[in-house]
């Protein structure tokens, strides 16, 4: 029974990592190196502009500009955690995968 179950986790883990491995063997095609270097190129693009209005003189703005670079810091803030794009566990989650693994094998 373990062996059974120890192949078809491997098996799985295996067939999970084909795709991403024959994506970026072809040339021309875009890659994931392409999805990393555009989405740090648009991220620091964003975080110059958060430096930019961090270091503005804001004592001379009125209340309506000072309200919008506000508006704009947290339109900002949003978009560079949407473009996070990562997987999150847990540790509810990471224990109950280790006691899986612990009892399967």
């Amino acid at each position: 029974m373990k062996k059974i179950a120890l192949c078809l986790m491997a098996a799985c883990l295996s067939l999970s990592f084909l795709p991403l491995q024959s994506l970026a063997g072809i040339p021309g095609s875009p890659g994931l190196t392409d999805i990393k270097t555009s989405a740090s190129i648009e991220a620091n693009t964003l975080l110059l502009r958060l430096k930019e209005i961090k270091d503005m003189d804001k004592s001379d703005m009125t209340s309506s500009e000072k309200k919008a670079l506000r508006k704009e810091v947290r339109a900002i803030r949003n978009e560079i955690r949407s473009n996070n794009n990562g997987i999150y566990l847990s540790v509810g989650a990471i224990i109950i995968i280790i006691l899986l693994l612990i009892l399967l094998l």
